[in-house]
């Protein structure tokens, strides 16, 4: 077997490995494709070092087939399509307890905290596996997991037929979360500098719009007669998309907060008085969030052939992420497994 090892900041190597039989309690899956996400790319830059161990390897979004069953697991077949949802909780936090296990105080994220899923064979606890129909490609359900991500959001947000939504960050997730309201029934504006995405995002049917040129804020007041968006979607980890995303809401507005800032940003705690506006962290999914993702992609809601900028072979990688890292024409990126991909 393959597998793309780690071995520092900006290096990648791919090592000849012996593949391990699946333990008691999990499946091996014949990897077919590999999302990169801006984690791996967080990971690529050496800031997650004091997380990710030397010689790891790493990955979460992914799509493959079952190629071997380990003792004790039931109710699979080899060559059966599946995905995996790679976060795996203690089950006795106060976090899990609750029922909120993907917020587990102790969680462990495959492809940071362990091995992930770039490796041709990848050995996974059985109760994470999720089966795949026959009707959808392989090369598409490696976005289930961001999808399930959108799908979490967009319930934590309680959007409704004909709220005003401001989807602030238009990357993957961003677009994803603007797919999902519309899909609700909502009236969105995605806000985004990058030209190439919001051409993308325009070619889904999208209203995309670049904060340099617009008043985002004039843009929704003129929306809404004045009365400001019901929700916004803070995806750009910038100082300045927090802003853009108070801004615009209206009173009792939901601010949502998807992207992951480092540090800490000065925040208007005025308007939030003024407006009693509500402030939600998203993080991660739930097992009926990935469901709901694999639905969604195999149904022809997400427009999965318009999300894929790129698919290269896993020869490739340093290609793969020096593509993501400029950003200038791509939107999600894939590793395909050669000779077994579909």
């Amino acid at each position: 077997m393959e597998a793309v090892v780690y071995r520092g900041a900006r290096r990648f190597e791919i090592e000849n490995r012996v593949a391990e039989a699946p333990a008691t309690g999990q499946v091996a899956i014949e990897v077919a494709y590999t999302g990169i996400c801006g984690t791996d790319l967080h990971i690529y830059h050496g800031d997650m070092d004091s997380r990710v161990g030397p010689a790891a390897v790493i990955g979460h979004e992914m799509s493959g087939r079952v190629a071997a069953i380990g003792d004790e697991v039931s109710g699979w077949s080899v060559g059966q399509p599946v995905t995996v949802m790679p976060t795996l909780s203690c089950g006795r936090c106060a976090a899990c307890q609750g029922w909120n296990q993907h917020i587990c105080h102790a969680m462990n994220f495959l492809g940071i905290d362990s091995p992930g899923a770039m490796q041709s064979i990848w050995n996974v606890p059985a109760d994470l596996v999720f089966a795949l129909p026959d009707t959808l490609r392989l090369h598409d359900a490696a976005l289930v997991e961001p999808v399930a991500v959108a799908v979490h959001d967009v319930r934590r947000a309680r959007i409704g037929i004909g709220d005003h939504v401001v989807v602030v960050g238009g990357g993957p997730v961003g677009v994803l979360i603007a797919i999902l309201s519309r899909h609700r029934g909502a009236r969105v504006v995605l806000v985004e500098p990058n030209p190439f995405r919001r051409t993308v995002a325009r070619r889904i049917g999208l209203r995309a719009v670049d904060p340099r040129t617009t008043d985002v804020v004039a843009l929704v007041n003129e929306r809404t007669a004045g009365a400001g968006a019901d929700v916004a979607f803070e995806v750009s980890g910038a100082a300045g998309g927090v802003n853009t995303a108070v801004d615009v809401l209206a009173t009792r507005g939901r601010l949502v907060m998807v992207a992951i800032h480092p540090q800490p940003r000065p925040v208007d705690l005025h308007r939030f008085f003024w407006r009693e506006l509500e402030l939600f962290g998203a993080r991660l999914y739930q097992r009926a969030d990935i469901a709901e993702a694999i639905r969604l992609i195999d149904t022809g809601a997400i427009p999965a052939q318009h999300l894929i900028s790129q698919t290269r072979p896993v020869r490739e990688v340093d290609a793969a992420f020096t593509a993501l890292e400029k950003g200038a024409d791509v939107m999600k990126v894939l590793l395909e497994w050669q000779g077994i991909a579909q």
